[in-house]
């Protein structure tokens, strides 16, 4: 993959170095003197493009004709904004990428504007928060489609509901996929008449909502106490 990196600031140059990381190639544009002095020593310098990132010349030579994916990480939201989607326009980038850098803008980086992806760490955090507090124990292992869907994990413990029910049984959401379970070191493939047993480690692939409906089916419940 090919990304064109717009600011290589924090933000930037770190998103460069992972993706170096994974075999991607990579061109950053950048063209304050302080922060180029910065990633020449942190960035192989053949990938580094000096030059304003919203000149269009200088992100033609940065390679933003074949790119597949452009990143805006600049620190002004309204730069971010425009270079999405003049390069969309212009040069039909695939996919577009923008820093949010004030919350309150969040609302513009949508199609309007040609953003694809939009990262904004207040929004992250937020989810994440409610994430822990609504799943429990549950651990997310993969987020798909954009975060939509994830690949979840939750090992059953004794006194949960799910236990000794089919898989069948559980009306699950139809967005919520039981994909493997985990028993005594063997993987078990489920099917409809699988059931659970206490120490089961169970992967679905669910949006939030089934999510949180395992979440509820594998928590442990108070025993229940004898008649008098």
């Amino acid at each position: 993959m090919f990304v064109v990196i717009a600011g290589g600031g924090r933000t930037g140059a770190q998103l460069a170095h992972y993706l170096i990381n994974e075999n991607h190639e990579v061109h950053v544009v950048e063209n304050r003197k302080e922060v180029l002095s910065r990633i020449h020593k942190e960035l192989p310098t053949e990938i580094i493009f000096e030059g304003d990132p919203l000149d269009p010349d200088v992100l033609e030579q940065a390679g933003i004709r074949e790119a597949q994916v452009f990143a805006a990480t600049l620190t002004a939201d309204e730069a971010n904004l425009v270079l999405c989607y003049y390069v969309r326009e212009r040069f039909h980038t695939p996919r577009t990428i923008a820093r949010v850098n004030n919350p309150r803008n969040a609302w513009l980086f949508d199609e309007k504007f040609d953003v694809d992806v939009s990262v904004n760490q207040a929004e992250i955090l937020s989810r994440l928060i409610q994430e822990e507090m609504s799943m429990g124990d549950m651990m997310t292992l993969l987020h798909l489609r954009r975060g939509k869907y994830s690949v979840v994990e939750e090992k059953i413990p004794p006194n949960a509901k799910a236990i000794g029910i089919a898989i069948m049984d559980l009306k699950l959401p139809e967005n919520c996929v039981i994909a493997a379970i985990l028993r005594q070191g063997e993987v078990i493939v489920p099917r409809g008449i699988t059931t659970f047993e206490v120490n089961d480690e169970v992967l679905a692939v669910t949006d939030l909502e089934g999510a949180h409906q395992l979440s509820v089916l594998f928590s442990a419940t108070d025993k229940e106490q004898p008649r008098p």
